[in-house]
């Protein structure tokens, strides 16, 4: 008895360092990219930021970005309420990016950077996670 079970045992443990019993699959770690680019505060609250804020703290995605592009960035550096709403995401641990090429059209890039956000180009960064594993949604 004590010798069978040691020969199971044994084809049991060559099974799994070989690779050949049954086991779940690594799950790579899921990505949302998020492009906000809409001047409107009731989307960048009630959609957006609502969205972005959630799928991070619920678990939805592993990582988030939010990535401020266009017309957004002049709404996020001039609106209270709006930068609370950022802050709270960066809170939580969403990551927070904005175009450079935006906030210079706006004059906004030292508010922004001010807000903690990482100023930078923005199209090669995006080009790259539309190729890859990311999923990308746009308000």
């Amino acid at each position: 008895m004590m010798k069978a079970r040691t020969i199971t045992l044994t084809i049991a443990s060559l099974l799994l360092i070989c690779g050949l019993a049954h086991s779940e699959p690594e799950k790579a770690p899921s990505k949302l990219c998020v492009v906000w680019s809409s001047a409107d505060p009731d989307v960048a609250k009630n959609v957006c930021f609502m969205y972005a804020l959630n799928a991070k703290k619920a678990g939805w995605f592993d990582t988030v970005h939010i990535v401020v592009w266009g017309p957004s960035a002049k709404l996020l550096a001039e609106d209270p309420s709006i930068q609370a709403e950022m802050k709270a995401m960066q809170k939580v641990g969403v990551v927070t990016e904005a175009c450079v090429a935006c906030a210079r059209k706006y004059g906004v890039v030292e508010d922004l950077k001010r807000l903690n956000l990482d100023v930078k180009g923005m199209g090669k960064p995006l080009s790259t996670r539309l190729k890859a594993d990311w999923k990308v949604i746009t308000f």
